[in-house]
C-alpha cells in the first residue's frame, strides 16, 4: 500500500485558481462519488413516490444539487475531525487539513458557506422534509467519532448516507409512508456493504493508530459479509417496491443491480487498495440501476 492515495489533482480540478485547489480537495470535489452515493437514496425514494415527472424532476435536482453540497459539508467536519490521524494514513496524509494546505479557520468559513447553501435549498421542500434534514445534522456529527468507539462505524455512515431516502419519500408525499422502511434499511445494508470495502484501503494504517472499522472487524471473513449485505439489499428493495405496489417487471429488473453487487463480492480483493476503490465506485451504477428498476415498476 506504499504510497497510496486517493486525492486527485489532475482534470479540471488543476485548472482552478491555486488558492482554491486545497478547498476543492477538502470538499472532495476531485471525487464526485461520494455525492454521488449520498444522492441516490435520495432518487430511488423520489422515484418511488413522486406524484408527477415535474414534482420528480424539480425534487431530483433540488437533491442531487443538495447531495454535493451536504457532501462537501461533511467532508469538513469528517477532516476536521480526523486531521491528526489523517497525517499518519498514507492515502490520507495530503488532505488539506493535515498537510496543512488550509487552516482551520478557512475550514470552519468554509462550512458555513456550504451550510448556508444547504439551508436554502432545504427551505425549497415541504416542512416534514426540512425537520428530516436537520436531525440528519446529529448523524453527521457523530460519523467521524463512531470510528473511535465503535467497530461498526459504517452502520452510522449507512444511517446517514441512507438518510435521503426518508427524505425523498416525505419531499414527494408530504410523509412518511411503509414502503420507505424497507427501502431505507436497504440503502443502509448498501452503504455497509460498499463503504467495508473502501475502509479496506486503510485497513493497515487504521490498526496501527487504533481507528475501528468492519474491514479490520471482518478481515479475511469480509466476502462472505459483504455477500449477506448485498443479499439483503436487494431483498429488501424488492419488499419496498413491491409496498409501493408496483409491477413485477420492475423487480424483475433488480437483476441488474443484483448483478454489480455479486460482481463485487466475486471480484473483491482486500489486499489491493486500487481494486477495492475501483469496486466501490462501482456503486453508482448499482444506484443508478436501482432508480431504473424502480422507473421500470412504476411505467410497467
Amino acid at each position: 500500500m506504499d504510497g497510496f492515495t486517493d486525492i486527485r489533482t489532475e482534470g479540471w480540478v488543476r485548472r482552478l485558481p491555486p488558492r482554491l485547489i486545497p478547498y476543492a480537495l477538502l470538499a472532495r470535489f476531485d471525487r464526485p462519488i461520494g455525492a454521488w452515493l449520498l444522492f441516490l437514496p435520495g432518487l430511488w425514494s423520489i422515484c418511488l413516490a413522486a406524484r408527477t415527472v415535474a414534482d420528480g424532476i424539480w425534487l431530483i435536482i433540488l437533491f442531487f444539487v443538495g447531495a454535493f453540497t451536504m457532501r462537501a459539508a461533511g467532508c469538513v467536519v469528517n477532516d476536521f475531525w480526523d486531521r491528526k490521524m489523517d497525517r499518519l494514513v498514507t492515502r490520507t496524509a495530503n488532505r488539506p487539513l493535515a498537510s496543512g494546505a488550509l487552516r482551520l479557520s478557512e475550514a470552519l468559513g468554509f462550512l458555513a458557506t456550504l451550510c448556508a447553501i444547504g439551508l436554502v435549498i432545504l427551505f425549497q421542500l415541504n416542512l416534514p422534509t426540512r425537520w428530516l434534514g436537520l436531525s440528519s445534522l446529529v448523524l453527521v456529527v457523530l460519523y467521524p467519532l463512531a470510528k473511535r468507539v465503535t467497530w461498526w462505524p459504517q452502520i452510522i455512515l449507512g444511517l446517514t448516507f441512507g438518510w435521503a431516502a426518508p427524505m425523498g419519500y416525505c419531499a414527494a408525499t408530504g410523509h412518511l409512508g411503509w414502503p420507505v422502511l424497507p427501502l431505507y434499511a436497504a440503502a443502509i445494508l448498501w452503504i455497509l456493504g460498499y463503504d467495508t470495502i473502501y475502509a479496506h484501503q486503510d485497513r493497515e494504517d487504521d490498526a496501527m493508530v487504533g481507528v475501528k472499522s468492519t474491514a479490520r472487524l471482518f478481515g479475511r471473513r469480509t466476502r462472505p459479509f459483504l455477500a449477506a449485505c448485498y443479499a439483503g439489499t436487494v431483498l429488501l428493495l424488492a419488499i419496498a417496491m413491491a409496498a409501493a405496489q408496483l409491477a413485477p417487471a420492475g423487480i424483475f429488473a433488480l437483476i441488474l443491480p443484483a448483478a454489480l453487487l455479486a460482481w463485487q463480492v466475486i471480484a473483491l480483493d482486500i489486499d489491493n487498495p486500487a481494486r477495492c476503490l475501483k469496486l466501490f465506485k462501482l456503486n453508482r451504477e448499482v444506484g443508478l440501476a436501482v432508480a431504473l428498476a424502480i422507473l421500470v415498476g412504476q411505467l410497467a
